[in-house]
């Protein structure tokens, strides 16, 4: 692409959060290059269209992305936005992770079903055989590990297909958790009824940011989402998705971090955790190093904890 190109296209999936997500990034570099033109095209993805299968048995394979992935090597689109939790780690030859966005809030959140419990209700205060709602293997494998007594059932859809499933007068769900960063896009904070700690539910790798994949090599492309890119949300979340991608693991697995900077910006934690589907076994250690390093803290953590057992867990999961 020539650098007189004025009019640049932006793909995204149609749902609401992806399109708030989606017009964000395109108001940034609005702000930031104003001689272009900027437009957004939008398309439902396999994840979208089938919703009666949970996520992890219909495969992992860029379940939200594929297609966006598909119109940026055809040259339809420029670039995708995408929350960074549903890109793979691998991705499809001649593209590349061009920017990750600002880290918002990592935590998960639950939204009780008022009618039944009130809004404040908590996951401790819900009896035995409540059923609570996630397409989430990783929160349900961790919240199976606090609140054994809690069932869970498979929730699919947009968030206002979610609301939708949980606020309706015969609704068998007592609440369902959804991620916090995808709550205050929406402007649906006032719905949370808990949000839980780190230590009862880690977060999902990438969770909470934004990345921007475009083609590999698109130097003009690259050159303008630059400034997008966040430089403590990278090292984070590319340690996370190095500690990923060693394990061999999806988007859709009970696999869970934690990640922080400290030591004025010089040194990165990563914690970990691989758990079976209920719970009942799980596998948690922690790697730290100088901030540069991040993939390799990311790879010798997995590498940690494979040595524990973890490949042994994850491959029983596919049983």
């Amino acid at each position: 692409m020539s650098q007189d190109k004025k009019v640049i296209v932006i793909g995204s999936r149609k749902s609401q959060l992806a399109l708030i997500q989606t017009e964000w990034v395109k108001q940034c570099l609005s702000e930031l290059h104003p001689h272009l033109s900027i437009e957004i095209k939008t398309m439902d993805t396999h994840g979208d269209k089938v919703l009666d299968v949970s996520l992890s048995k219909i495969g992992d394979k860029g379940l939200f992305t594929k297609e966006l992935e598909d119109m940026m090597l055809s040259g339809e689109i420029d670039l995708a936005v995408h929350s960074l939790k549903d890109i793979p780690t691998r991705l499809p030859e001649g593209l590349k992770l061009g920017a990750i966005t600002k880290r918002f809030n990592t935590s998960d959140a639950f939204i009780a079903n008022a009618k039944k419990h009130g809004p404040k209700c908590q996951l401790k205060d819900l009896p035995k055989g409540a059923l609570i709602g996630s397409s989430s293997l990783r929160r349900v494998a961790q919240l199976k590990k606090k609140y054994p007594h809690l069932e869970f059932k498979d929730i699919r859809g947009n968030l206002n297909t979610r609301f939708k499933k949980l606020d309706d007068e015969n609704s068998d769900y007592d609440g369902m958790i959804l991620a916090v960063a995808g709550l205050e896009r929406m402007n649906l904070t006032d719905r949370i009824s808990e949000v839980i700690p780190d230590d009862v539910s880690m977060y999902a790798v990438g969770q909470g940011a934004l990345g921007v994949e475009c083609k590999d090599g698109d130097a003009f492309i690259q050159s303008i989402i630059n400034p997008l890119n966040d430089q403590s949300s990278f090292y984070c979340c590319s340690a996370e998705r190095s500690m990923l991608r060693q394990l061999e693991g999806g988007c859709h697995v009970p696999i869970g971090v934690l990640s922080s900077i400290v030591d004025d910006n010089q040194t990165l934690k990563l914690q970990g955790i691989v758990l079976n589907l209920d719970g009942t076994k799980s596998i948690e250690s922690s790697h730290q190093g100088p901030v540069a390093q991040h993939e390799q803290i990311g790879i010798e953590l997995a590498n940690k904890l494979i040595e524990m057992g973890a490949k042994e867990i994850l491959n029983d999961n596919k049983k």
